[in-house]
């Protein structure tokens, strides 16, 4: 672990990197970004993104917006994009204010400036929590629109005549004269323009490309194979590369190696220890890979994280039994739960897991005297430029950081000490070369060396009173924080409790008049990380399995019942009902069938999710049909929505059936996807998905899709069986 992040003072961070005030100290914390994968609102429509790295003369009419001599209008995205759509989405909202035809807008990625380019949610640069197109709706669209100001009065200027008889459509601007120009002519005389401090929006009805489906801006590039496309495909001339052994343990140290048997490899150059393990450096990937594997390295383990899974479940299930910190408590759950009629006890383990994106980390690196150049798939630039200028003690301002196009991240790629990006900064330093240097990741070095969703306990008591209603609940986690020992301890662990660890219970929006959460957070050498829908991922399904539990204890309806519990979240409410009435809820299945419900708010959005699955001769569960209903604002692309909700589905369904991380001795057993195996195409349900129709401001939908679909399966599989599966993946409980 590089803990240089840790000793930076939030003061000192935001004078060096210009910004108006420290990192935003909000409830859920600075990065309480709630992980990744899959991040941010996806919209989008038919345009073309612009190769990373293209040279085009542009003018900056605004930050967000420049503009070449040929009309061209290329939108600066300040989000990483790596899959979610994210940058289609900011291309959606300036070319709708802006009046730009499909055809001519493309998309770069912004530098590295926080001070320019902040996620307003966060106060920095950085991409996360799915909060893509909530902190950029106005923000982009004020762009576009101040843009198409700047150019009317540009062009009224030019032809004096009054701007109100300018008309802008479709990329042109005309005049009932007869004039008309592009964009491009104009460019440089719009750069020059004042501007008011607010400019005038679209209402709704307005909207030209807000609220339509569209193809994404990557998606020529990505299927043809585009150079420079993703952090993989960089090249640059005079480029080493090189390769990182690192310790099988966490915390274990280097001794010694033998790199008889490397020397041997064509194209080996050297291999020198690091502050992360041994770096090889060879003329390409693959020899710096065989020389790796080549080289015999012994560890020191004393001090590494040396223990199996077995005996960290054990340690938790102690833990569970055990009375905890209070995490959130309103009304009195014991007293409840000594009245009611009947109650329901459940303990639920849940195991690590991996982000597994499909591309794995990358990294290219160029270092020079009073310069360092960056260039990969950043998904918080502020911090990886912030921890790269301390290691060579430079001004954060001096690290350049070009953002490529990433394949997958699910949390990943968010890292608190910027991982990945440190160490390409000590290999340059131990290479001791002003030469570019590429550092790649092996599928099996990031599953057996990552940053992992903690593993976790549940143990839980809830009632029903006579009359059939939800009579206390009392609730008791036990799993690692994710923030305390980072420098964003103090923004989200407050009084020992991570927000984080235990969201989606205490803050849920049924109507529990008596509940108690507590909460262990044992240390464990473990790296851990956000992961898609961070705590959600597994509080949803302790509570949706829980409730219907209930439901099924009070002898009703499980989705009347949880409408009874939302009579104060209507938007909840509406979600569920959609969701049961289009799956036809109720209706009669074949033998060997079950059907399950959950519903469940995270990152402001409302998804719902029926489940229906059908029971194998073998004992295996096939999920058949998901029918999902969402209301996440303004749907600013619906089929990008549905996307993103699909793509939600299949990988929280990876997780319930068969993913899992173990260790033995400290070292993680499985490495690639033979032995963390993801969803397969044959495993993928047919899906529907229905949206709300919105006029709230958006909210996130890379993350909200995947909580409820572990429930909505688990207590399909209940409703087939009668059986509760609390442990998972599924496959511990022969359900696969």
């Amino acid at each position: 672990m590089l803990n240089f992040i840790d000793n930076i003072d939030p003061q000192t961070l935001a004078r060096e990197l210009g910004l108006e005030q420290p990192l935003a100290q909000t409830r859920r914390g600075f990065l309480k970004l709630s992980g990744g994968a899959g991040l941010g609102l996806v919209v989008g429509f038919g345009v073309t993104a612009a190769p990373a790295g293209s040279a085009e003369t542009t003018v900056p009419v605004n930050r967000f917006v420049e503009i070449d001599s040929e009309g061209l209008v290329f939108v600066i995205s300040k989000h990483l994009d790596k899959g979610q759509g994210s940058a289609t989405g900011l291309a959606t909202l300036v070319a709708d204010e802006l009046d730009a035809s499909i055809e001519q807008v493309h998309v770069r990625f912004a530098p590295a400036d926080a001070a320019r380019y902040k996620n307003l949610a966060f106060g920095m640069q950085g991409t996360g929590g799915s909060t893509a197109m909530a902190n950029s709706f106005i923000q982009y669209r004020q762009a576009g629109a101040a843009a198409r100001l700047a150019l009317v009065k540009a062009a009224a200027a030019k032809w004096q005549v009054p701007e109100s008889e300018i008309q802008v459509s479709a990329g042109q601007v005309s005049h009932s004269s007869g004039k008309s120009s592009d964009f491009g002519a104009l460019a440089s005389m719009a750069a020059t323009q004042t501007l008011p401090e607010k400019v005038e929006l679209k209402t709704p009805d307005q909207w030209v490309y807000i609220g339509k489906s569209f193809p994404r801006v990557d998606a020529k590039n990505k299927s043809s194979g585009a150079p420079r496309t993703y952090g993989m495909d960089f090249k640059i001339d005079n480029m080493v590369h090189a390769m990182v052994a690192r310790p099988p343990r966490w915390g274990a140290v280097y001794k010694s190696m033998d790199m008889t048997a490397a020397k041997s490899v064509k194209g080996f150059i050297d291999a020198r220890p690091g502050p992360t393990g041994v770096v090889v450096f060879a003329d390409n990937t693959w020899a710096a890979k065989k020389a790796r594997d080549a080289i015999t390295i012994e560890w020191d383990f004393a001090a590494s994280e040396n223990r199996s899974s077995d005996q960290l479940f054990s340690q938790y299930r102690t833990l569970a039994e055990q009375s905890g910190p209070i995490a959130h408590r309103h009304g009195d759950a014991e007293t409840a739960l000594g009245k009611a009629a009947k109650t329901v006890e459940a303990t639920y383990e849940f195991p690590f897991l991996a982000h597994a994106p499909m591309e794995p980390l990358d990294i290219t690196i160029h270092a020079e005297a009073d310069r360092v150049q960056i260039w990969t798939g950043s998904q918080l630039q502020t911090i990886d430029q912030m921890v790269v200028a301390g290691i060579f003690d430079l001004k954060p301002h001096q690290v350049h950081i070009e953002t490529l196009w990433a394949g997958g991240s699910f949390g990943r790629r968010a890292i608190y000490n910027a991982e990945y990006s440190a160490e390409a900064a000590h290999v340059s330093r131990v290479w001791g070369k002003s030469q570019p240097i590429k550092i790649v990741w092996t599928r099996e070095d990031d599953i057996k060396g990552g940053y992992y969703r903690p593993m976790y306990i549940h143990k839980v008591k809830a009632g029903v009173d006579a009359d059939g209603r939800l009579s206390g609940w009392h609730h008791r986690i036990v799993g690692q924080s994710i923030f305390t020992g980072t420098s964003f301890e103090s923004f989200v662990v407050k009084d020992g409790i991570d927000h984080s660890s235990y969201e989606g219970t205490g803050d849920t929006t049924y109507d529990i008049a008596d509940m108690t959460i507590e909460l262990h957070s044992p240390k464990v050498g473990v790296p851990t990380l956000w992961w898609r829908s961070v705590g959600h991922s597994h509080t949803a399904y302790v509570m949706e399995t829980m409730v219907d539990q209930l439901a099924q204890k009070a002898g009703r309806d499980a989705v009347e019942f949880r409408l009874e519990l939302l009579k104060n979240d209507p938007r909840k409410a509406a979600v569920l009902k959609l969701a049961a009435e289009k799956s036809g809820w109720g209706g009669v299945l074949p033998k060997g069938h079950g059907r399950g419900v959950a519903v469940h708010k995270s990152f402001n959005s409302y998804v719902a999710e029926v489940a229906e699955v059908q029971m194998q001769a073998d004992g295996t569960v096939k999920v058949v049909q998901v029918t999902a209903a969402v209301d996440c604002g303004v749907p600013i692309n619906p089929d990008n929505i549905r996307a993103q909700v699909e793509g939600g589905i299949g990988y929280g369904l990876g997780a319930i059936l068969r993913n899992e991380i173990t260790l033995t001795d400290g070292q993680v057993d499985q490495g690639n996807f033979d032995t963390y195996e993801p969803l397969r195409i044959g495993d993928m349900p047919e899906i529907e998905v229905h949206i709300v129709p919105s006029n709230e401001a958006p909210t996130g939908i890379g993350e909200p899709g995947t909580p409820p679909i572990g429930p909505a399966v688990a207590n399909a599989i209940r409703a087939a069986t009668g059986k509760n599966p609390n442990r998972l993946p599924f496959t511990k409980q022969g359900f696969a």
